[in-house]
């Protein structure tokens, strides 16, 4: 008994030791300038670097109301940095109408391309991955492409189409899927990185990757199981079942379902009504939450009330956070600027 209770103490201690690495691994994902207690600061970014993050990549010039620009790499993924009310939301718009939006090499890499600009962009509040292509999210991977891969090829891929999807997931500032048309597979896995999932009841979803003899491979496994349950996202995979847009709401998989329009966009308007409710708050407190909320999810209650502890100490230096005190006294809108 003595013995053991000697052990006690040291086991503890192991314990809590465990529990401060990985909340400062939680808070070292923040990125430079952040410090654990004692020494509290705000990322610190000097002019040349902001200015050069701030700016949306080269190209075209097509200006319209509510755009500022669109970004033409290739016309296969649409990057646009939206204006005037909507300023601070970045839409990622998949446009493969031949391949019904499906995932192939040159996609994914520009997919990865667009996210590694955008996770350093201060400017950036809220990003909505959608479709351009009516009737139609992503039908998953390019089997058209994929049939043509040697068997030593499929591997490297699919670990190329999980690291972006994981890329997307581990953005700082919220991400919307609008999900108005088919989501099969790896486009649906792409849906579950995002934060907040939005359908249309005419949309149609699943991870259906059994039918082909093979499993998800970018996520799906591990992501739906976290979204709707152990019990049932089993299910859904072994049967390889596909959902509509209702279906998808009772089982949790979307937090809101929409009656299409005749444009075919209902899903993506309520991914922009959602963003902007999203702008007005601050831009640090918006990151911290979603880093407490995505750590926290993964260990026991204790380690994530650390985690939470030491998210909410990083607000408390911040610029934002005495602009939002003094606006509440001076009964105003409070004007952030992510410092």
């Amino acid at each position: 008994m003595a013995a053991a209770a000697a052990a006690a103490p040291g086991a503890l201690g192991t314990l809590q030791a465990g529990r401060a690495r990985l909340v400062a691994a939680c808070c070292a994902r923040l990125g430079p300038g952040w410090r654990l207690s004692g020494s509290w600061t705000v990322p610190r970014v000097d002019p040349e670097t902001r200015a050069r993050s701030w700016i949306p990549a080269a190209g075209g010039a097509a200006w319209r109301r509510g755009y500022s620009s669109e970004v033409k790499t290739e016309d296969e993924l649409r990057v646009r940095y939206l204006e005037e009310e909507n300023r601070g939301i970045v839409v990622l718009g998949i446009n493969r109408a031949y391949a019904k939006n499906s995932l192939s090499t040159n996609l994914i890499k520009m997919l990865s391309k667009a996210v590694d600009a955008l996770k350093s962009d201060k400017k950036v509040r809220t990003i909505i991955v959608r479709s351009e292509v009516p009737g139609i999210f992503c039908a998953g991977a390019d089997l058209k492409e994929r049939v043509k891969m040697n068997s030593s090829e499929v591997g490297p891929f699919v670990s190329k189409i999980r690291a972006v999807i994981n890329e997307i997931a581990n953005l700082p500032v919220p991400t919307i899927a609008a999900i108005d048309g088919l989501a099969l597979g790896g486009g649906l896995e792409l849906a579950l990185a995002c934060d907040i999932r939005v359908a249309a009841s005419s949309a149609k979803m699943g991870l259906v990757e059994t039918k082909l003899a093979i499993i998800p491979g970018g996520g799906g496994t591990q992501r739906l199981p976290r979204a709707i349950g152990m019990s049932l996202a089993k299910e859904l995979i072994f049967s390889a079942r596909v959902l509509d847009g209702q279906a998808a709401k009772a089982v949790g998989l979307i937090s809101h379902v929409l009656e299409q329009n005749q444009e075919g966009d209902a899903a993506y308007r309520k991914a922009l009504d959602l963003a902007r409710e999203f702008l007005p708050q601050g831009p640090v407190a918006m990151r911290v939450a979603k880093l407490a909320i995505n750590q926290g999810m993964e260990v026991d209650l204790v380690t994530g009330l650390a985690i939470e502890e030491a998210c909410y100490a990083q607000t408390i230096p911040t610029k934002d956070r005495l602009e939002g005190l003094l606006a509440f006294k001076e009964k105003r809108t409070p004007r952030y600027k992510g410092e």
